[in-house]
């Protein structure tokens, strides 16, 4: 698995972003990113130039729309357009099944941010009738995410809703509309892409936020794998406990790598830093951690397990808080 990382929400002068998609792919080429997705409010005009600033930047450019409406905004991805305009507050599933028709995928993008009449329409309010059809929630949004107050419920229903059964992909989006020097540092999110070799291309970048090949940071990139039986799984994928014969044992083996890019060595000299593995049934283990250089090993009982995800805790700004998330591993056929 090749791991690379992401901007997922991204505006061009094509709606009401400040810089040209070549000035922000440059950007995104300094700050260490691989790849950006495209989403201009209601258009996809930006897209045009998209081959040409890929060749000179070597940014990939994933087709995207923030569909921006008085009920809430829902971000597509791998799609080239897709209508939007005639849904209202009860239907919003009449437009899920437009993108998933073309094979593409749809997300919440800031659903907890402030609403009329700061920000009409910014906060999510279409009735989801079957989650199912959500393919991820932008749960950290902005820059500097962790210490944003909107982003805590988001979290926080993500994991109600894997609690319940979901599986919804966890991602961030800077919402990038401009750049200065005085900006906050952003998250990045890192897809677990099956191809290494070249750009990753539409597809191969769909397939992993609807598989749940995630990694959500400020810094560090979090490796995860659970060995059950003979088997072993990465983030996204689900365990049949009683088909890989681990009624009694699982193991889970983390590392933490470093970021290579020099500004984005969040909390690598932090002696506090933590390690918390969360479920479905709340923590098992929290313990310390040393970048790049302590592989953490942990056996378990999936007993009662529907998912597994890993937390990294440490400090940022003067604060303790979180760095960086996976999204989950899944259980299934685990004994309540």
């Amino acid at each position: 698995m090749k791991w690379l990382p992401f901007e997922l929400h991204t505006h061009t002068p094509h709606s009401d972003g400040m810089h040209t998609l070549l000035e922000m792919c440059r950007k995104a080429k300094e700050l260490g990113l691989s790849g950006i997705a495209l989403t201009d409010h209601n258009t996809t005009s930006g897209m045009a130039d998209a081959a040409s600033v890929t060749e000179e930047t070597g940014i990939a450019v994933i087709p995207g729309l923030e569909w921006t409406t008085f009920y809430g905004h829902m971000l597509t991805l791998g799609v080239p357009y897709s209508e939007w305009r005639d849904l209202g507050p009860t239907d919003i599933h009449k437009g899920i099944d437009r993108v998933h028709e073309q094979g593409g995928i749809v997300g919440i993008a800031h659903p907890f941010s402030l609403g009329s009449p700061i920000c009409t329409g910014c906060h999510w309010e279409y009735a989801v009738r079957d989650w199912n059809q959500i393919d991820y929630m932008e749960v950290w949004h902005e820059t500097l995410p962790p210490m944003r107050n909107h982003n805590a419920p988001a979290f926080e229903t993500w994991t109600r809703l894997l609690n319940e059964g979901y599986r919804i992909s966890g991602t961030a989006g800077r919402d990038w509309h401009r750049t200065s020097d005085e900006d906050d540092p952003p998250a990045f999110t890192y897809l677990g892409l099956k191809h290494e070799n070249g750009l990753p291309g539409t597809e191969d970048v769909v397939d992993a936020i609807r598989s749940g090949r995630i990694c959500v940071s400020m810094g560090p990139l979090l490796e995860l794998q659970i060995t059950c039986g003979e088997d072993r799984y990465g983030l996204g994928e689900v365990i049949d406990v009683k088909s890989a014969g681990a009624e009694a044992s699982c193991e889970l083996k983390l590392q933490v790598i470093p970021s290579a890019h020099p500004g984005r060595q969040t909390g690598s000299n932090d002696p506090g830093r933590i390690i918390i593995i969360e479920t479905n049934a709340g923590e098992m283990l929290r313990r310390p951690v040393n970048e790049g250089t302590d592989e953490i090993r942990y056996s378990f009982s999936p007993e009662g397990l529907k998912w597994m995800r890993i937390r990294l805790s440490g400090m940022l700004n003067g604060a303790l808080t979180t760095l960086a998330f996976t999204n989950p591993i899944y259980f299934e056929g685990a004994a309540s």
